[in-house]
């Protein structure tokens, strides 16, 4: 049977799991953009370096993401979800999807697709930052209530 001990482990794995992807492709980014570069005949023109600046700058808000997705998960599995440090992690990680879309938005000047990017990354934003509004709301009535007990 499934629950929530369950999905929360789940949850963390993949956080993990995204963290090590993540150190991976930093590692062999030179190697990727150069394939990357032989097969893309639009990306060929741009040569490595822009590319490679884009990956690692915008590696520093994936990292961050991942480290504040994981604080927020440790701490909910601890039984502390309506606690302003969680609302607090989900404001960072939207910042992190903004910082994100406007990274790849920046290097669209370089490769147009980086726009897809953007846009997915400035819409994660917007979501987490709406989920963000919803637990300090909850939180302000938790406080609230518990004010009046």
């Amino acid at each position: 049977m499934w629950s929530n001990s369950k999905s929360l482990l789940l949850s963390k794995t993949c956080t993990i799991l995204f963290m090590v992807l993540l150190l991976v492709c930093l590692i062999g980014a030179p190697w990727l953009v150069s394939s990357f570069l032989m097969t893309s005949y639009s990306a060929q023109s741009v040569g490595n370096m822009l590319f490679l600046i884009t990956i690692y700058v915008g590696s520093l808000p994936a990292v961050a993401l991942l480290v504040f997705l994981y604080m927020l998960l440790q701490r909910i599995g601890n039984g502390r979800v309506f606690v302003k440090e969680n609302a607090a992690c989900l404001r960072y990680i939207s910042w992190c999807c903004f910082a994100g879309a406007i990274i790849s938005l920046i290097s669209m000047l370089y490769y147009v697709p980086w726009i897809a990017l953007g846009i997915a990354a400035a819409f994660m934003g917007l979501v987490i930052r709406v989920i963000k509004n919803v637990f300090a709301e909850a939180i302000e009535l938790q406080d609230d209530s518990d004010l009046t007990i």
